[in-house]
């Protein structure tokens, strides 16, 4: 019996007036209405009075409980992405899945994969009144899906930047050093002509990592060599049409280090076409650490960005902005966050072949 009362009991509440219901009676944001249940000083008062009246009318009770979790039910989490790699983004949603499980926070979620319809999937977040947005790459570093942001005056995490503006948070891994690490490890295994896939110029991490590589190469007093640089977008279909180029030189390459693990696993692709044994004949390595890297064979050896735990960072930080902003008018930080990267070395790595003799 009192198992059916606390049924029915939580069957009641669950049908009683939201946040939102405040929120669209009172003509403001969920995140409005949060700051005036917690007493925030950052809330004209013009404002304050409408959504006191809403909550009288509708005799809206604030879930107490939640409130007391880090976002609670009133926090919704938005998440924009275009990113091309599906292993990259699958591995990013699971973070950020098992993050906003555990505060309660909802998650929206909107793709903009269209060249310009980044302004209409802000807008629907926005319009579903999220009170912070994630920004994976390519999105993390785009000038214009930022400006748009910023003068929303939403808060935002983008991850995976090298070029965060100071008003966002971002969580990241040091792409110079991790691509200058592979490298190392390439040359150290004996390879002086190490092929370079880079990734797409939009995002800074492709810049980064080109820097690593060439910052290794002349560490080793190594000439670097334009025709071992090409470029690729962080894709399947441009990672075998630059390992193509590569391996069609006159003098190939004996070693490919590509910008991700899909591109990687194109090269591989190639060299299996060709009959080329990899690592015996040529050694080929990745970034990232996704799934690819253990389907492929041989398995990659490649840079770990743990991409989960980036994501789970990244809606940690933003709760906790969001949290700070509805308890005070004072400003929040907005702390930037550098995450370890791993090099993993697996089985698709090793020495250059002798020359015959």
């Amino acid at each position: 019996m009192v198992t059916n009362r606390s049924s029915r009991s939580s069957r009641r509440q669950s049908s009683g007036p939201k946040i939102e219901d405040v929120a669209r009676l009172a003509g403001v944001s969920p995140m409005t209405v949060s700051r005036v249940i917690n007493k925030g000083t950052n809330v004209r008062e013009d404002k304050r009075l409408a959504v006191e009246a809403a909550i009288a009318e509708l005799n809206y009770a604030p879930n107490i409980a939640a409130r007391t979790l880090a976002g609670g039910e009133d926090t919704r989490i938005g998440l924009l992405h275009s990113n091309p790699s599906f292993a990259y983004l699958s591995e990013f949603l699971v973070g950020i899945l098992a993050e906003t499980s555990r505060t309660g926070a909802q998650l929206i979620v909107k793709e903009c994969n269209e060249e310009g319809a980044e302004d209409k999937a802000i807008e629907a977040l926005l319009k579903g009144r999220v009170d912070g947005i994630v920004l994976p790459p390519p999105l993390s570093d785009s000038p214009s899906v930022l400006a748009v942001l910023e003068g929303a005056g939403v808060p935002v995490v983008a991850v995976a930047t090298g070029r965060a503006p100071d008003w966002a948070l971002s969580v990241s891994i040091d792409d110079k050093a991790a691509a200058h690490a592979m490298t190392d490890h390439l040359i150290l295994l004996g390879h002086q002509r190490i092929g370079f896939i880079t990734g797409h110029p939009n995002q800074t991490a492709s810049a980064e990592r080109l820097e690593g590589y060439r910052s290794a190469l002349e560490k080793h007093g190594i000439a670097p060599q334009p025709e071992l640089i090409e470029q690729g977008f962080f894709t399947f279909r441009s990672g075998l049409e630059a390992a193509t180029r590569l391996l069609d030189l006159p003098e190939p390459p004996t070693a490919i280090f590509a910008s991700n693990d899909d591109m990687a696993a194109a090269a591989l692709t190639i060299a299996h076409r060709r009959g080329i044994d990899v690592p015996q004949m040529l050694t080929i390595c990745g970034f990232d650490d996704t799934a690819l890297a253990l389907t492929s064979w041989p398995e990659l050896t490649t840079i770990r960005q743990p991409i989960t735990d980036m994501a789970q960072q990244a809606v940690a930080l933003l709760t906790r902005e969001i949290r700070m902003r509805n308890a005070s008018s004072k400003g929040v930080d907005h702390p930037h966050v550098v995450t370890p990267y791993t090099l993993i070395a697996r089985e698709s790595d090793g020495p250059p072949p002798q020359p015959k003799p």
